[in-house]
């Protein structure tokens, strides 16, 4: 099968399509063909050696998927023929063929193409899980959002009305970028020069309830500032390369919390957690109240691009690699 493997730990522009094996079904695995792949930030940070996992040597990029189920365990909720996505945990993903333990597989709503659901899991249950069990996000609530017109970003702008946000904030580098948050569901549009000033005048001054941050770098300081009393900040991420600092004697001014958000962490402690999260996150998808994303297509043999398209952040949107 052809494959977008990692020989080298040289970043996006190292990544070959190769001829390589099928992948082995293993107990308990669904076997895939694939027709497209997500592809998420740590895929950049892999590509280094940066992420906390290490694969080894080659590695197929990539850790989720959509496509049709080949071959399924006995008894299993998915069988040969159903649509289906899926996370492929550590690797293995832009690949013609993949394999996905049966707990990481789902069906797709009929009313989502392969390209999109490809696009679905790592991103929208990231942000469900930041706003629903780290952001505690209430009923009417202001959320923001910093990388808005990035897949975290657009995720968030998709998916905070649904989960009960009254209005949506996006922060955005361009103008380009913040068509982008508009057509994804933003209430606000704010420009990264001069966001905090803007974001106070939005809302009189009271600031915001939740900000959703996978950029991290040198504006972290002023999103703490931008918090409401009793405000929370969700570290997601840090695409801007530096990891901020807080003084946390600025968590008493106004009772404000940071509050880590680290979902592959979550659902590998928590058994179970990420069937909980499909069965809310998938009716609201099926149902059209959750748009499906509209991904940035790549052919397989432009996987290198795809995943640099997130390395020098001209990603506009979640990014998917196409296989057939």
């Amino acid at each position: 099968m052809r494959a977008a493997q990692v020989g080298k730990l040289e970043g996006p522009d190292a990544i070959e399509v190769v001829e390589i094996d099928e992948p082995k079904a293993f107990p308990g695995g669904v076997v895939i063909d694939v027709h497209a792949a997500g592809v998420a930030f740590p895929d950049v940070l892999m590509t280094r050696g940066q992420y906390q996992m290490k694969p080894e040597l080659p590695f197929v990029v990539g850790g989720e998927v959509a496509g049709i189920v080949r071959q399924a365990p006995e008894g299993a909720h998915v069988r040969p023929g159903d649509r289906v996505l899926a996370l492929t945990l550590l690797g293995n993903a832009i690949a013609e063929v993949a394999v996905a333990p049966v707990d990481m597989v789902f069906r797709l709503p009929d009313n989502i193409s392969l390209q999109a659901g490809a696009g679905i899991l790592f991103n929208d249950l990231t942000v469900h899980f930041c706003l629903r069990n780290r952001g505690r996000l209430a009923e009417g609530e202001t959320v923001l959002v910093h990388g808005a017109a990035g897949g975290i970003g657009t995720s968030t702008l998709r998916m905070a009305g649904a989960l009960g946000a009254g209005r949506v904030i996006a922060v955005v580098s361009t103008e380009a970028k913040a068509e982008v948050a508009r057509a994804n569901g933003a209430t606000d549009v704010v420009l990264t020069d001069g966001w905090l000033a803007a974001v106070k005048e939005l809302t009189d001054g009271r600031g915001v309830d939740i900000v959703l941050d996978p950029v991290g770098g040198d504006r972290f300081t002023d999103s703490i500032r931008s918090l409401a009393s009793a405000g929370r900040l969700l570290v997601v991420g840090f695409t801007a390369g530096k990891i901020p600092t807080v003084k946390v004697n600025r968590l008493l001014l106004k009772n404000v919390e940071v509050v880590g958000a680290a979902w592959g962490e979550w659902v590998m402690s928590h058994p179970g957690y990420l069937a909980e999260q499909w069965a809310e996150v998938e009716p609201l998808l099926a149902s059209g109240k959750i748009a499906p994303p509209e991904p940035v297509l790549f052919p397989l043999e432009e996987t290198a691009a795809a995943v640099a398209s997130l390395d020098n952040r001209t990603a506009k949107g979640k990014v998917v690699v196409t296989l057939r």
